[in-house]
């Protein structure tokens, strides 16, 4: 068989965070949970069972925390930051999903949260 895509993903990073349009949300903050995907070729560590050759993911933990450190007015502005940093730091990266969920929302409704999610793809993604 010939792997044909591949991917490496973070699920359920569950964060406290200061992000919202209301400055109640950016002063006391809340709970997020950030779900990262990235197409990255795997090939080579799949030879050499050497993690340089692969997309680290304690490496990809740290980015997604750094940028949730960051206060936002709009979630929207985290993901693509999120998106942002994973491709400098992982050019070989062909393409990216990001959800960020805010548990709890002010929004006067019972629900598991808001998100949006994000994809970013380039030319030669698989």
């Amino acid at each position: 068989m010939t792997l044909t895509c591949s991917t490496v993903a973070l699920h359920d990073v569950r964060l406290y965070a200061h992000h919202g349009v209301l400055p109640q949300e950016q002063t006391v903050g809340g709970w997020y949970v950030v779900d990262v995907e990235v197409e990255f070729p795997v090939g080579r560590a799949m030879e050499t069972d050497d993690v340089a050759d692969t997309l680290d993911y304690a490496v990809l933990l740290d980015l997604v925390r750094k940028e949730m450190e960051v206060p936002s007015r709009l979630l929207e502005h985290v993901a693509g930051r999120i998106a942002d940093a994973v491709e400098e730091r992982f050019p070989q990266a062909t393409g990216l999903a990001v959800r960020l969920t805010k548990e709890n929302p002010p929004y006067g409704a019972d629900s598991a949260g808001a998100s949006v999610e994000m994809h970013f793809r380039k030319e030669e993604s698989c």
